[in-house]
């Protein structure tokens, strides 16, 4: 799964990892190339972003869900009939 950037995320992305490499690896790379990088790396990797995302969304509506469960039991009537 490729993963759609707008092309200011994308410069964005391509600024930060041209620094990056440049600072902290020594590693000159031209713009056309580190954009290749950025789209391999959102080619490969970005399906693991992306499902951790919802996966983490999931758990957050989970969390919700149980707390609007306990919140109508709380509001319950008891009936006796």
């Amino acid at each position: 799964m490729i993963i759609q950037l707008d092309s200011k995320q994308k410069s964005e992305l391509t600024h930060t990892l041209q620094k990056y490499l440049q600072d902290e690896l020594d590693v000159e790379l031209g713009q056309f190339d580190t954009e290749f990088l950025v789209d391999f790396i959102s080619k490969k990797f970005g399906a693991v972003y992306y499902n951790k995302g919802i996966e983490d969304a999931q758990k957050v509506m989970e969390r919700k869900m149980l707390d609007i469960s306990d919140e109508l039991y709380e509001i319950e009537q008891i009936v006796e009939i």
